[in-house]
């Protein structure tokens, strides 16, 4: 006898077409997060940063200026990963630390005009790759490609709700 899924899941197995999805998305996912792969597209960007660094500069850029919490929600780690991330690009001149306008004893995180810089170049190297990989697509390949993967993420966060009691939504990335 079959045990029952995980709380959570559905009852029923994933469509074949599901699995390819999850197995391609796998394979990029792995690509996309191996060390020699990151190091060559810091270098390409001229950007000195680690992967912690460069996804929490990612979320500062789509949602600016979050606060701290948000941020590790955002990223799925733990504040204490955010607030030493954040401390290290401070340093470093990529953020600013700011007051909440809805909350004086709470900070928001902003990017600073190096840290717009910098994750436009990190972009610009990124999308350069991409375009590279896909040179042989036609145009409206692309754009189809881009439509589906927008709708999957929006799909993916409608569906995706977190441990905490506020039913947040989980995170999208690692830090």
């Amino acid at each position: 006898m079959a045990s029952p899924p995980p709380p959570g899941l559905p009852a029923r197995p994933a469509s074949a077409e599901v699995g390819e999805i999850e197995r391609a998305l796998s394979r990029i996912t792995y690509l996309g997060t191996r060390a020699r792969q990151h190091e060559r597209l810091m270098a390409l960007a001229g950007v000195p940063l680690d992967r912690a660094a460069v996804a929490l500069l990612r979320q500062v850029a789509d949602c600016e200026p979050p606060r701290l919490g948000e941020l590790a929600n955002r990223l799925g780690v733990e504040p204490s990963h955010v607030t030493r991330t954040v401390q290290q690009l401070q340093k470093s001149g990529y953020v600013t630390r700011v007051p909440d306008p809805d909350d004086r004893r709470a900070q928001r995180i902003q990017l600073t005009e190096a840290g717009r810089q910098a994750i436009a170049r990190v972009r610009e190297a990124g999308a350069r790759g991409m375009q590279l990989a896909l040179s042989d697509w036609d145009p409206e390949e692309l754009r189809q490609l881009a439509t589906l993967f927008h709708r999957m993420v929006d799909d993916f966060l409608a569906h995706s709700v977190d441990d905490e009691p506020d039913g947040t939504a989980a995170p999208a990335d690692d830090v």
